[in-house]
């Protein structure tokens, strides 16, 4: 199955700036509940917390230390017992893979698919900034077009930003697989994996659970309106890059229970191979206007769900 959408002319480079993206973004900051800066900021802390203790050093065992923290390899070899030590892992690893295929700079809606995934991005990336994360991108279509490693810092994370918005769109997609195996090739330790896609088709993703094994992988599920409510008009369409072009009858009662099965069969597909991955997953729809609500409201139900789980275990 394949979902088209009334494609743009093809452009080099998106057509934005990340000062138009950031600009946009921080009106939230100017609503009156402080929304990003306490209720987001309070969600993405408990909601992603760092992943335990990591290794610092060792030391002479002492009476009383746990039996089960001594390093045999160093007491072997000086001959005297020694203790591992521990620090709390309080910093996260926050990494984007992000789709530039041609599919992504469609749609009917206010944004393309792509300008919707870069303002939840950036919403991420400066709640990353307030919380001292390392923030890294893994972009492209057929093939890794951009990799950055994760650091932190208002620099690192505002050039990461600035790729997600300015970078060319790719010349083909269909590339999460190379995406996901490069992503998790490079990650040395835990990270929390946010993987922006409209996941469109039914080929499997193996790589997303192979990814989601190691790391707390997050599917970023991008809904353009179309795929809800398809225009009741004769629409021109052609597939994304250079596919063929055909006509779709949007006010046929037939065609319009045709695509709404397929429509339903790929949602369920999609939903049972990500609770198969152990892949979480927040639907971020297309406004029709242009509404910061849809970016705000898809972050605090994620941020609550996942603070629940927490919560509970």
């Amino acid at each position: 199955m394949s979902l088209f959408r009334r494609s743009p002319p093809a452009a080099a480079a998106p057509s934005e700036r990340l000062a138009e993206v950031l600009a946009a973004v921080r009106k939230i900051e100017l609503r009156g509940d402080g929304l990003l800066t306490d209720v987001l900021a309070g969600g993405y802390r408990s909601s992603f917390r760092g992943g335990g203790v990591e290794f610092a050093d060792v030391r002479e065992y002492v009476e009383g230390d746990d039996p089960r923290t001594v390093d045999w390899n160093v007491t072997a070899r000086v001959g005297r017992p020694f203790v591992k030590r521990f620090v709390e892992e309080r910093e996260r690893t926050v990494m984007f893979v992000f789709d530039l295929g041609p599919r992504l700079a469609t749609g009917l809606g206010a944004w393309s698919l792509r300008q919707a995934a870069a303002r939840f991005a950036a919403c991420l990336g400066l709640l990353a900034i307030d919380n001292h994360d390392r923030l890294g991108l893994c972009a492209g279509g057929a093939a890794v077009q951009r990799f950055v490693p994760p650091k932190k810092g208002a620099g690192h994370v505002l050039r990461v930003l600035r790729d997600v918005v300015e970078l060319p769109p790719a010349a083909a997609g269909d590339g999460l697989e190379a995406l996901l195996a490069h992503t998790a090739g490079r990650l040395r330790r835990r990270a929390v994996v946010f993987v922006f896609s409209d996941f469109a088709g039914l080929q499997p993703l193996p790589q997303l659970a192979l990814c989601a094994r190691r790391h707390d992988v997050i599917a970023v599920r991008l809904l353009a309106p179309e795929l809800h409510a398809p225009p009741a008009e004769l629409l021109a369409l052609q597939e994304p890059g250079p596919g063929r072009a055909f006509a779709l009858d949007g006010g046929s009662a037939a065609v319009r229970a045709a695509w709404s099965r397929r429509l339903q069969t790929w949602r369920l597909w999609r939903d049972e191979q990500f609770g198969r991955a152990g892949v979480d997953v927040v639907d971020l729809p297309l406004p029709a206007d242009d509404d910061l609500d849809a970016i705000r409201g898809p972050l605090l139900t994620l941020f609550r769900r996942r603070a629940l789980r927490q919560a509970r275990r």
